[in-house]
């Protein structure tokens, strides 16, 4: 069973920036391609962004592009999301995952899941 916890929420103003990490235990995480989703109140979890095994590859929804970046850095077990330039629209519980098969854009494509942080953008 692989243990993920996210950190790095909080309530930023607009304009704002924050970065996430997501720390994993109980297998070794340079074997996954991994992936950060959000899910606002209401709203289906909506994927965020992924990156291949050793960050070498990526991808972003429309929403976040030029604007977020995902990173790992797999000796230490943690993958980090720095976000920019906040909106209220970015306003969600946070998720980092591990992918298992299917689409790479797909929540159903995820095995493994953290508890989520909150990030809260104020107008």
């Amino acid at each position: 069973q692989v243990q993920l916890v996210e950190s790095g929420g909080g309530l930023v103003q607009t304009g704002d920036s924050l970065r996430l990490s997501c720390v994993a235990s109980g297998r070794t995480f340079s074997n996954y391609i991994m992936g950060w989703f959000r899910q606002a109140p209401g709203k289906e979890r909506e994927f965020v962004a992924f990156s291949n095994r050793i960050g070498s590859a990526t991808d972003y929804a429309d929403s976040v592009k030029g604007r977020f970046t995902i990173s790992r850095d797999n000796a230490k077990n943690t993958a980090y999301m720095q976000m920019s330039s906040l909106k209220p629209e970015d306003t969600a519980v946070y998720y980092c995952a591990l992918y298992n098969s299917g689409g790479y854009r797909l929540p159903s494509g995820y095995k493994y899941w953290g508890p989520g942080t909150q990030v809260t953008v104020s107008s």
